[in-house]
């Protein structure tokens, strides 16, 4: 019994040497790359060999053109460590073991950051319902021959040819729909040239797509009313009956951030308070809040009623005193009233001392055109003196008391309708060539005519 099972022992270890070369040498081994095939510049990626069978050596190659060169070996190590990554990385590997097995499928190493990065835009917005289509639209001003669409936590991604826009721009359009859970989830996008398919830019900012509607909308309302004043605390509460376990909050589209719920209120609804500070004209818009799960971020309730919240006015005085406090546009409104009322009154001012001079002035005329038809209806000799020029006439001065004047224009009184008149004009002649014996009897040349106003 003895040589017998020595016997079959020792066949069996024979055929096992010579079965297990003949199976690696037709085995497929695969490669895998982690964290992920697409590494920024600078980062660390992991090549993994896989086999089945018990493999003492495997060896890594890069393809470079046509050829395949031989990169790192391992004996009894199936993992390979690329970096940090340079554009030198950016190429197709393949990996098998030693001398017996075939060679795996190609895995693509694609380096990013290469370029400056494009942007993506969502159309007609992230916020998608289910079934529905949504079109991510890429856009650089570099002019990229292919554009990469690559949504997270998928180990694929889609390409687009570039169009080539005016000004030397590029674009292309990927439209995603009709919509799934699964279709929802945070894209990103890249561009390429054709020369270096595996040198792409820097990836895009972060774009979410979010399907709604998936269950009760919350409720959304303000804490004192939608109308505050500017400087007020501002806070919104989201609530809901249904058991949400976090709330996002929404202003003209744009996401403002998710809370938590904190608590319920006063009929046992879950809510979350989101406290925007002190109310700004910044903070009026409508406004909109969603529940969701944490297990499940991209897939939203109904979108809540809209909230019209309006910032209005000021809480604090710009000129502080020792009065009762008002608001600022409280105390704007008497100085502006103020401001009105003296330019009224100075323009009245004005029109009433300019309408005054001019009346003087037309009586003045009047008065000396009266004189001198007076003085050329007398006699000739009448009118000369001592033998001189029997043209030389009387003068007469009229003065205007501009001490009353001024106190009319300057001194303030209550506006109240105005009528003037002037009284009946009074003038003297004085024979300046008679003889008087002493100077101080000489007729008086100053003769004032008064102007009075009648209010």
């Amino acid at each position: 019994m003895r040589p017998t099972l020595l016997s079959l022992l020792s066949l069996g270890f024979c055929v096992s040497l010579r079965i297990w070369p003949a199976v690696g040498k037709y085995e497929k081994l695969s490669l895998s790359a982690w964290p992920s095939p697409v590494v920024p510049l600078g980062q660390t990626v992991t090549l993994r060999c896989h086999s089945r069978s018990p493999l003492k050596r495997f060896i890594l190659f890069k393809t470079d053109g046509r050829r395949r060169l031989p990169v790192l070996q391992g004996r009894y190590v199936n993992n390979f460590n690329l970096g940090p990554v340079t554009r030198e990385h950016a190429r197709s590997y393949t990996c098998s073991g030693a001398y017996w097995s075939a060679h795996s499928d190609p895995l693509q190493i694609v380096v990013t950051g290469v370029f400056t990065k494009p942007s993506i835009s969502a159309h007609p917005g992230p916020l998608v319902q289910r079934g529905e289509n949504v079109t991510l639209h890429c856009h650089s001003s570099v002019v990229f021959d292919k554009f990469i669409l690559h949504q997270e936590s998928s180990t694929g991604h889609l390409q687009r040819r570039g169009e080539m826009l005016t000004g030397g721009h590029a674009a292309a359009d990927f439209v995603i729909g009709p919509m799934t859970l699964a279709s929802a989830g945070t894209y990103r996008c890249y561009g390429s040239l054709s020369g270096s398919p595996y040198e792409w830019s820097a990836p895009s900012d972060p774009m979410d797509i979010v399907i709604t509607g998936l269950s009760k909308k919350p409720s959304l309302s303000a804490q004192g009313g939608p109308v505050v004043r500017s400087g007020e605390n501002v806070t919104l509460v989201c609530s809901s009956e249904r058991a949400f376990d976090q709330f996002h909050l929404l202003m003209e589209g744009e996401d403002l951030g998710r809370l938590l719920a904190g608590g319920r209120g006063h009929h046992g609804a879950l809510q979350a308070e989101f406290p925007l500070g002190p109310g700004t004209p910044a903070h009026s818009g409508i406004y909109r809040c969603y529940g969701s799960f944490t297990h499940s971020p991209y897939l939203w309730s109904d979108s809540s009623d809209p909230l019209f919240l309006s910032v209005t006015g000021s809480t604090t005085s710009t000129c502080p005193s020792s009065m009762e406090p008002h608001t600022t546009e409280e105390a704007q409104l008497p100085q502006a009233h103020s401001s009105t009322w003296y330019i009224v009154l100075g323009l009245i001012i004005a029109f009433t001392s300019t309408s005054i001079i001019l009346t003087a002035l037309v009586y003045h005329w009047c008065s000396t055109q009266n004189h001198v038809a007076i003085m050329e209806g007398e006699p000739k000799e009448d009118r000369t003196v001592n033998d001189e020029d029997p043209t030389a006439e009387d003068v007469i001065f009229v003065h205007l008391n501009y001490r009353t004047l001024s106190e009319i224009l300057f001194t303030p009184t209550p506006l109240s309708p105005m009528h003037f008149f002037t009284e009946t004009s009074i003038y003297e002649e004085f024979d300046v060539n008679q003889d008087h014996a002493d100077p101080d009897l000489a007729p008086s040349f100053e003769h004032t005519e008064c102007y009075k106003l009648k209010s």
